[in-house]
């Protein structure tokens, strides 16, 4: 059974968000870090930069595939976990803490309803 936080909403494509401050902090889940394997890269957008939710924002690249990041909400970038280049093990060692990726300040809030709820994102990993 893998680790989901009851405090976060999830894509299907399982990135999660969560609310710090004013800002959304983005990463991915317990779930996805697993099937990746090890990562070894993460490419991140710059700070400032625009996402746009559901289209591509960056990559995670783990010994057994490359994946692509999907954005769950659309938002200016105002942080990015530049730790992850030196580290991107974090993600696979605290996907949900020190593995965040961006901090995102929210154009639309009602795009929160789109995401999916802990149990409706924990009945997909099953």
């Amino acid at each position: 059974m893998f680790e989901i936080p009851d405090d976060r909403k999830y894509l299907e494509s399982h990135e999660w968000t969560t609310t710090e401050g004013d800002a959304v902090r983005i990463g991915i889940s317990d779930f996805a870090q697993d099937e990746l394997g090890d990562v070894v890269f993460v490419e991140l957008p710059a700070e400032g930069d625009e996402l746009a939710a559901g289209e591509e924002f960056g990559v995670v690249e783990s010994i057994k595939a490359v994946s692509d990041l999907y954005a769950p909400i659309s938002g200016t970038v105002t942080a990015v976990n530049e730790e992850l280049f030196d580290a991107p093990e974090l993600l696979n060692d605290d996907p949900y803490g020190d593995g965040w990726m961006l901090e995102v300040e929210p154009a639309d809030e009602s795009e929160f309803d789109d995401l999916l709820s802990p149990e409706e994102y924990r009945e997909q990993t099953e």
